[in-house]
């Protein structure tokens, strides 16, 4: 017993470092924000205290809930879209000569910055002056809500794909090469020994790529911010830039930070309930 509490006592204390470094930069910020989300405050003047008013007001706001229903959307177009295709081109270049040049190429956008990605796409892709647009049909992405959405969701699936297929390969490349021969001898066909032996093994990248595309697709903001500005009419507002509207452009800071508090326990709250899942398979 007093060996077992030396050594919790050690492991403890290995975790010091850590349990300090989010202290510092996740806990206390959070706590803060908690603590602006009680006022009343435009970042000009001094705060005025309201209690819940500002969460009893947002629950009751129309733009929360537009914005709520955006990122919803969001998620489910990019989640499958993401899942799907990172499962699907890892199993197609899994063990061809060109394997490594692929990934590299879809793992390249994630290297380019943001802002210059966003202006390079819009610069090929705007309906009326992109570079693309004099030889093919390019949808006025700009004007029309379900195209916008499409544009965005294209966009983070071009960012973020190259990370799903990495995953998915390396777990692909781990599994032992006897239970793959093994469903053979018995007489498994191809198919059936994805089926029965891949992709249940397969199973811990999914939950994985899920949890990580949740929380991302939650707390989206730089895709919309940077190619349709939350338009048109509201469509691509997601949650993370309705906060951003509210804080620096309406400069309503305490009402601003009752969004992200909200946001932040959403996504936390999806983040356990993904995780516990993972850990249950």
């Amino acid at each position: 017993m007093r060996g077992t509490r030396l050594r919790r006592l050690e492991h403890g204390l290995f975790a010091l470092p850590a349990l300090g470094f989010l202290g510092v930069f996740f806990f206390y910020p959070f706590l803060e924000v908690v603590r602006f989300s009680t006022w009343r405050w435009s970042g000009l003047r001094a705060p005025e205290p309201v209690g819940l008013k500002n969460y009893a007001e947002l629950f009751s706001d129309p733009l929360f809930w537009q914005s709520a229903k955006a990122t919803f959307l969001f998620a489910l177009w990019v989640l499958p879209s993401f899942l799907l295709l990172s499962i699907l081109i890892a199993f197609l270049i899994e063990g061809q000569p060109y394997e490594r040049w692929v990934k590299g190429a879809l793992f390249l956008p994630g290297l380019v910055t943001v802002g210059a990605a966003s202006t390079a796409w819009y610069t090929l892709l705007a309906p009326e002056y992109g570079a693309l647009a004099a030889f093919l049909p390019i949808p006025a992405w700009d004007q029309e809500p379900f195209w916008a959405m499409a544009m965005v969701v294209a966009f983070t699936l071009w960012r973020y794909l190259g990370y799903g297929v990495l995953v998915v390969s390396a777990h692909l490349k781990a599994i032992p090469p006897e239970l793959v021969e093994a469903a053979r001898v018995d007489g498994a066909r191809p198919f059936e020994v994805t089926r029965y032996v891949v992709l249940p093994l397969l199973r811990p990248a999914v939950l994985f790529l899920l949890v990580v595309g949740s929380v991302l697709a939650l707390q989206s903001y730089v895709a919309v911010f940077l190619l349709t500005r939350g338009g048109p009419y509201g469509a691509t507002r997601v949650l993370g830039y309705f906060v951003y509207e509210l804080g620096f452009e309406n400069f309503r800071l305490g009402y601003a930070a009752a969004a992200t508090t909200v946001l932040l326990v959403l996504t936390l709250l999806v983040a356990l309930a993904q995780g516990k899942l993972l850990e249950e398979r």
